[in-house]
């Protein structure tokens, strides 16, 4: 069985400026997986590449199994891309926009199947809507229904939820959860890395046009981020020296990093040995951002 993406030393130039530098990837079919970066990084070069509107000047793309330049039809349709921008038709109305995008394929008669990605993101009363009436939030349910019509195994979401309500955010993830339960490859950027952790098991950095960490969430999570406990003081308590030589203080809350639960007592038993009356007390988990935030500043942790 063939990978759902394979992106074997991609490089891409315009003019002096290098998008993607020697990109490796390989993304299995039925995962979430998640490519992040700064802006500029190269994230939507690559997607571009995948839906073969750039023409790489080095390496090779696959989309299941399909080369995207040789045999550019066949992996066009194994793919479904939701753009960053919002591009749209004004002429026509969203279930118009729907089946002409079918048309597209070369598929007819799958009113039922636009009529359930409708109802799943919350667009059917928006159906004989004319594009041009609808709102940015809604305008971005529509380039998401219209990536799906033709049912393709591998899904790309570019910022999909760029300037979308919360209501919006949790329908359209409820749905695309659902896509990948069923089998579909779902491959994500987005600046929002709350949603990166919460959903992609594995996840690739770009910098620069290059993959500079490429794991499972768990384990940049474990490798990179660290715990912290968090201490609100009383009014004119202080830390003990020793505690407070390895803290950090922001609006009034004082940080200390801890790799491992068992560190927490000893700390605790310091501060009740000195005196220190707590107003308040959290335990942070490790988190995506500043994992990212590491990694771009240029530690590796061992990864490539």
């Amino acid at each position: 069985m063939p990978p759902a993406l394979r992106v074997d030393r991609v490089a891409k130039r315009f003019g002096a400026v290098t998008a993607l530098a020697g990109v490796d990837l390989e993304v299995a079919q039925g995962e979430f997986f998640g490519l992040l970066g700064p802006n500029g990084a190269g994230k939507t070069t690559l997607i571009s590449a995948l839906a073969g509107l750039v023409r790489t000047d080095d390496g090779k793309i696959e989309v299941m199994g399909c080369d995207v330049v040789a045999d550019y039809r066949n992996a066009r349709r194994q793919l479904g891309v939701v753009p960053q921008e919002l591009v749209f038709d004004p002429f026509f109305t969203v279930r118009e926009t729907l089946k002409i995008q079918s048309g597209y394929f070369g598929i007819r008669d799958n009113d039922d199947w636009i009529d359930e990605i409708l109802a799943n993101l919350d667009l059917t009363a928006k159906a004989n809507a004319n594009m041009r009436t609808l709102s940015g939030g809604m305008k971005r349910r529509v380039l998401v229904a219209q990536a799906l019509v033709h049912r393709p195994p591998v899904i790309v979401l570019d910022e999909p939820t760029a300037g979308v309500d919360v209501e919006l955010r949790q329908t359209l993830w409820q749905f695309i959860r659902r896509l990948n339960r069923d089998g579909h490859t779902i491959v994500l950027t987005t600046h929002y890395l709350e949603e990166a952790e919460s959903l992609c098991t594995r996840i690739a950095m770009l910098q620069a046009g290059r993959v500079v960490a490429l794991d499972t969430t768990a384990n940049l999570l474990q490798r990179f981020s660290s715990h912290t406990l968090r201490l609100r003081l009383a009014p004119g308590a202080s830390l003990p020296p020793g505690i407070k030589a390895r803290a950090a203080l922001h609006d009034g809350v004082w940080s200390l990093a801890f790799q491992h639960f068992e560190e927490v007592a000893p700390i605790l038993a310091q501060l009740s040995a000195a005196g220190c009356c707590l107003e308040n007390l959290e335990i942070g988990k490790p988190d995506l951002e500043e994992v990212f935030i590491r990694v771009m500043q240029g530690e590796r942790g061992g990864m490539r």
